[in-house]
């Protein structure tokens, strides 16, 4: 039930997501076409002011009656997510993302998948035989959260991931059977809206073990500034406006935003534009290290502008682009300096995968992210692993000194 719940819940989330875009900008987006980039820049700028000032709005209104519910206080606590704030708010943060901002769009299926869970669990109270333990409804929560990404993402194995490694926080055959269920059957739901077709296109899957020398590099680089992202993600969040001040900081935003948009309309959006962008580069040279520095700069201080101005919404595939990026600047590089068979595409998703464990915090979770959303082949486990080990296990040193 929590499956289909979370499923039903996502699949309408991307359809509602599917028609901003289309009356706001005029396209439909797909791999081919992850921005509106035909769009003309006037309307470009003026989707994203629009929908910056639209969802201050809302954010203000909403935030006067209801403080939005961290998913790990609704499984640790039980804090209770009132069905239509949390839908409003859900929605709030789907609509701003479809008009251009920039933030990404997963925390809002997870939110809606954890909300259904939370009221499934209350209507269970007033039935003795469905009554769940304080521990069975941590874990239904955790997986109904889960669940919501992958009906999103199209992504079981990342969904159960997410659920384990960063909300319920324990793996159990279990825990793993229920996650799992409950993830396959939200994609399953999910692919009827937005079909099987991979959310990042990637032309060479086969990966090589000669990778090995400028993965443990990137590994390490991705270390250092996914710890950095993770504490700017941090700090833009505890700083984030909610009074009356969120009326104007999100709208000056939103502006920024659509005036880079007018010239580089990758900017927009959850960043799926500068990871395929990414991902597709092909020239080495200094003017594709200057077009990828300027897009993981603008996008990581976007990102937390967007944040601390007072909105909402995911950072996963915002740390994908950045993560994207910067493993394009690196590869570069090294093709330049050290020389060698690297490829680009390939440079682009390990660096993707190692700033995700980074900023996440979640290896694992990371690891089958970029597999799933990429359509990845075995090949790619080994220089992905091996990015990710060496990540997660800097950041976790740079934390430690501190």
């Amino acid at each position: 039930m929590i499956g289909t719940l979370a499923g039903t819940s996502s699949m309408l989330l991307s359809l509602f997501l599917d028609q901003v875009e289309r009356f706001f900008l005029g396209f439909n987006e797909n791999f081919q076409q992850p921005v509106a980039i035909n769009a003309m820049p006037i309307r470009r700028l003026g989707s994203v002011l629009v929908g910056g000032i639209i969802a201050a709005l809302i954010w203000y209104w909403l935030q006067k009656r209801y403080s939005p519910v961290k998913i790990q206080d609704a499984i640790e606590n039980g804090a209770p997510m009132p069905f239509w704030y949390t839908w409003v708010h859900v929605l709030t943060q789907i609509f701003f993302v479809g008009t251009g901002g920039s933030i990404g769009r997963e925390l809002a299926p997870r939110e809606a998948g954890t909300m259904l869970a939370h009221q499934w669990t209350k209507l269970s109270r007033r039935f003795p035989r469905m009554n769940l333990s304080p521990e069975d409804r941590r874990l239904l929560i955790a997986s109904a959260a889960g669940a919501g990404f992958a009906g999103v993402y199209i992504a079981p194995i990342t969904g159960m991931m997410f659920a384990l490694e960063l909300l319920y926080k324990k793996i159990s055959a279990r825990a793993i059977a229920v996650s799992l269920t409950s993830s396959v059957i939200a994609t399953l739901i999910g692919s009827l809206a937005k079909g099987w077709a991979p959310y990042y296109h990637v032309t060479n899957l086969n990966f090589s073990a000669k990778s090995i020398p400028w993965v443990l590099v990137l590994g390490l680089l991705m270390g250092i500034g996914g710890t950095w992202f993770k504490t700017g993600i941090k700090k833009a969040g505890q700083r984030r406006f909610k009074d009356q001040r969120l009326l104007v900081t999100l709208p000056v935003v939103a502006l920024l935003t659509g005036i880079i948009a007018m010239g580089f309309p990758q900017i927009m959006g959850n960043g799926r534009g500068i990871a395929q962008l990414a991902i597709d580069s092909t020239s080495i040279s200094t003017g594709t290290i200057a077009i990828m520095v300027a897009a993981l700069l603008a996008k990581a201080i976007v990102t937390l502008l967007t944040i601390a101005g007072g909105g909402y919404g995911g950072t996963l595939t915002p740390s994908i682009a950045v993560g994207a990026a910067a493993g394009i600047v690196v590869g570069t590089l090294w093709m330049q300096f050290v020389g060698g068979d690297v490829l680009l595409s390939q440079c682009a998703i390990v660096g993707a995968a190692a700033l995700l464990a980074a900023s996440q915090q979640a290896p694992l979770m990371s690891l089958f992210m970029i597999t799933e959303v990429c359509h990845l082949n075995y090949s790619a486990l080994m220089p992905l692993g091996l990015a990710v080990a060496v990540s997660i296990a800097v950041s976790k040193l740079m934390q430690g000194s501190h």
